[in-house]
């Protein structure tokens, strides 16, 4: 309650100290400035006895240790009523990746990317016909997969989008 009357003494006398200083008399412009130095000491011993800041001790010393940003290269895929991909699991996987979709011809080009940001950030790709994915990653083994719910037909070729080279089948 005291930082809101603090702050409605500025709005409000902050602006008549202003025009007292320009078109009042000495007097006046003496209160003003004193009225001016006593807000700003208000200002400071506020801030004084209710840091904006919590104290160093209050920071959290156990931080669960966040997946690395990186461009999984997809091992194999599957194609059916959606695409499995699959790619080499890193100790610090993701909980989830990005996948992103385009159509080109008979090719179906895929990218992915992992990291902290994934969905907060908005893809690097901006064409028609794409399709962007922000899905849960399931590890198993050492192979970390990836369920695009997407149909693709037989007639599509299963691509890396940033290498162009076809990514291989699963075998079922």
């Amino acid at each position: 309650m005291l930082a809101v009357s603090l702050g409605v003494a500025w709005l409000v006398l902050g602006p008549l100290c202003l025009w007292v200083l320009v078109k009042g008399r000495a007097v006046e412009r003496v209160g003003a400035i004193v009225t001016v130095a006593l807000l700003e000491g208000g200002t400071i011993a506020m801030d004084a006895l209710y840091p904006s800041t919590p104290p160093a001790h209050a920071v959290a010393a156990h931080v669960e240790p966040s997946c690395d940003e990186r461009v999984p290269v997809p091992r194999s895929a599957r194609m059916g009523r959606e695409i499995m991909l699959t790619w080499a699991a890193t100790p610090h996987e993701c909980r989830a990746a990005e996948a992103v979709v385009r159509t080109q011809g008979r090719k179906m080009l895929v990218w992915l990317y992992e990291g902290p940001s994934i969905g907060r950030r908005v893809s690097v790709l901006a064409v028609r016909r794409q399709h962007t994915f922000t899905l849960p990653v399931q590890v198993k083994g050492g192979t970390a997969a990836l369920r695009v719910p997407i149909h693709a037909k037989s007639g599509y070729v299963l691509t890396d989008g940033r290498t162009g080279r076809r990514i291989p089948k699963q075998a079922s």
